[in-house]
């Protein structure tokens, strides 16, 4: 009897060129499928979807994807699926069920592929990479269709108020422990964009079409949240001729960090980190901001923190083996700090034209640390995703870049708030409430940019390009599959999917 995966893998296993439907019924909808390894059955994470020339998605980490048929330029075109390491499979435009795309591995002989560069040592390759770097990644100004997702995971590890004493018959240490009862411990917040993104690596524009933010409005798992909880707790139970003077602890974290700030070289750094997370914005100049973080960040951009090729003497590269991207053959090649360098990854090279077509970084430290006056900080995760693909004139541009950009934040410090009176001559002073206050937590923000089609443009056609600045998100307290009908996406996973704010 045949196993259901053995049944499952026969079903999806199709060969290049089926999956023929109507185009009459299929126009101007969608269809949604999962790629998979065909022999393992496992989701084919980021594999490239080419639906036209230099025009395509990706899959998300599930393997999911989903193409909407009235943004392909030609409706009666193929679409292509295919992955590092997998054979290229393409089918008929067309509306089909839901289902399964098996890809096959890619079965090569080393030997015949790679015959005229093998006998290149690693450091040749780098030493390639780099003197094609300029050549290989464009700088001029574009207009690419854009997919921008943001998730925010914030945890509150340690929330202990220390209640040492009061003379405040109000904030007694009953109500100082309910209040640390009900803080949130964790929370997740979601947005999402599609738009039209113009510039270069440098200056930028955006022009949203649609936006969206997940969120549960009565959590707020920072700092500042806990702070602005406390204070309107505090003036909810005082006497209404009295007032409250809070002196040190976490209120007003910004003011607390200016304390910092000339106390160590690293301080004004820190500073401005907290301060980044913290600040509110424009939703669209928000997008823009962190888009503009994810081009600051690619390797070939000065003043990226990833230093592996501009300090590669600092880096010890070894070539692991060889593979296929979009059916060109490219070195595996590991690398990792010798000293106190901070990333270790892959890196996948093109054999012909030594473009890096794919990077995978983690950080084996953290990059800025300190801690000073019972305040700790940490950043200490910082790592990623970027795959480029082809242009038309042949250089290289972003498909799809990835960052998780993580931290952690601590006080362990006194608090005294001090209740005053307004009808009391000379110090006022009441009476008192003394706090030993430790708090923790820690944040870890994942940006995604999925570019579905690049074009190059001139800059008057830049200057001219439409912005709506004024543009707000749609607040959704749940996941809306609906939402993005007609939208060409990166799929959510299953956390988003499951996402929803419980009353």
């Amino acid at each position: 009897m045949t196993s259901f995966k053995e049944n499952h893998l026969m079903k999806f296993h199709l060969p290049l060129f089926i999956l023929l439907f109507s185009i009459t019924t299929a126009f101007g909808q969608s269809f949604s499928a999962k790629v998979v390894d065909a022999k393992t059955g496992k989701p084919v994470s980021f594999a490239t979807v080419q639906t036209g020339e230099h025009q395509g998605l990706i899959t998300n980490e599930e393997g999911v994807f989903t193409v909407q048929l009235a943004d392909l330029r030609h409706p009666q075109d193929s679409v292509y699926v295919s992955s590092m390491g997998y054979e290229k499979l393409g089918w008929i435009v067309a509306k089909p069920a839901d289902t399964v795309i098996a890809l096959a591995p890619k079965a090569f002989e080393l030997k015949q592929v790679f015959v005229s560069n093998t006998n290149l040592d690693v450091r040749d390759i780098i030493d390639s990479v780099k003197y094609r770097m300029y050549d290989n990644y464009k700088m001029d100004l574009s207009k690419k269709k854009i997919f921008f997702r943001q998730s925010d995971n914030n945890q509150m590890h340690t929330v202990d108020f220390g209640f040492q004493k009061s003379t405040i018959a109000e904030l007694n240490k009953q109500l100082i422990d309910s209040i640390a009862m009900l803080v949130p411990r964790q929370s997740y917040n979601y947005k999402e964009v599609a738009g039209e993104f113009y510039g270069n690596y440098q200056n930028h524009k955006l022009y949203i079409d649609k936006a969206a933010e997940l969120y549960d409005k009565s959590k707020d798992v920072s700092f500042d949240g806990l702070s602005d909880k406390l204070e309107r707790i505090f003036k909810e139970n005082v006497k209404p001729d009295s007032y409250l003077k809070i002196k040190s602890g976490i209120f007003g974290t910004k003011v607390e960090l200016d304390s910092i700030t000339e106390a160590e070289e690293d301080g004004a750094a820190i500073k401005a980190e907290v301060e980044k997370q913290q600040a509110p914005s424009h939703f669209q100049q928000g997008i823009i901001d962190r888009i503009s973080e994810l081009y600051e960040q690619l390797f070939f951009h000065e003043g990226s923190k990833l230093d592996m090729f501009e300090k590669s003497n600092r880096y010890r590269f070894t070539k692991r083996d060889y593979t296929f991207i979009d059916n060109e053959p490219v070195y595996i090649i590991d690398f990792e700090p010798k000293g106190k360098k901070d990333f270790k990854g892959t890196l996948y090279v093109n054999t012909s034209d030594f473009a890096v077509v794919r990077l995978e970084f983690d950080n084996v430290r953290p990059l800025k640390r300190f801690g000073l006056l019972g305040i700790k900080f940490r950043q200490n995760v910082f790592r990623g995703k970027m795959l480029f693909a082809k242009e038309m004139d042949g250089t290289y541009g972003p498909r799809y870049l990835e960052l998780e950009d993580g931290s952690f934040f601590g006080v362990d410090r006194p608090l005294k708030v001090i209740e005053k009176n307004k009808h009391v001559k000379g110090r006022r002073k009441q009476n008192e409430l003394s706090l030993e206050l430790k708090v923790e937590t820690s944040n870890v923000i994942k940006y995604e940019l999925v570019v579905f089609d690049s074009e190059y443009i001139s800059q008057s056609r830049y200057d001219s390009a439409p912005e709506n600045p004024d543009i707000k998100a749609t607040y959704l307290s749940q996941y809306d599959p609906s939402f993005w009908q007609g939208h060409t996406i990166i799929e959510p996973n299953a956390a988003i999917q499951e996402f929803r704010v419980v009353e």
